[in-house]
């Protein structure tokens, strides 16, 4: 009996070390590409701006790495600018930079994996390791921070109250990781 206990016991902790990685990674024509069917960015403020009509940009970063805290193999960063179409209550996704790519009617969980789907990293850029260690970083890049002007000849009394006016606004960003993988199990699915 207290051996059927410590097995399942044991079975427990793995299944939950496998539902908390919410990424999962494979190789496509020689990218890393990462997968997540649980990560949830299209939240709070953000979904807030994206049902007032606003676009909203976000900013993600996949670092990989050769162990969970090691030196940086490849890094690669990637804008895409959301939106929400109000009468059909579906969002619609551009992929940002030099080949950009869209796509819409997709749901909230749908635009969210397709983000993290179009965020990958070369295969030749990490070398010979045979593991590594992926993070996935993202960040709502907020238009209404400007760089304030260098002297106080630009501002005004109206300007002084739309600046005490504002709220602040709550950070928009998260990470997600997942480690360690084999490349030589990726290149098999």
């Amino acid at each position: 009996m207290k051996r059927l206990t410590l097995i399942l016991l044991a079975l427990t902790a793995v299944a939950m070390v496998l539902v908390a990685q919410s990424l999962s990674a494979r190789i496509d024509g020689g990218q890393l590409r990462l997968a997540s069917s649980r990560m949830r960015f299209l939240t709070g403020e953000a979904m807030d701006r994206l049902r007032d009509g606003a676009t909203v940009k976000y900013a993600f970063q996949l670092t990989a790495r050769e162990n969970k805290d090691g030196r940086i193999l490849a890094r690669t960063p990637q804008q895409f600018a959301i939106s929400y179409d109000l009468w059909e209550e579906k969002f619609a996704v551009t992929k940002l930079g030099s080949a950009p790519r869209s796509i819409s009617h997709l749901s909230a969980s749908a635009a969210e994996a397709w983000c993290v789907d179009n965020t990958s990293v070369p295969v030749a850029a990490l070398g010979s390791t045979p593991t590594i260690w992926l993070r996935l970083d993202y960040q709502v890049i907020d238009p209404t921070e400007a760089p304030a002007p260098a002297d106080n000849s630009t501002l005004t009394l109206s300007g002084l109250i739309d600046i005490f006016s504002r709220r602040t606004r709550e950070q928009l960003r998260g990470s997600e990781e997942v480690g360690p993988l084999r490349l030589e199990n990726l290149k098999k699915r």
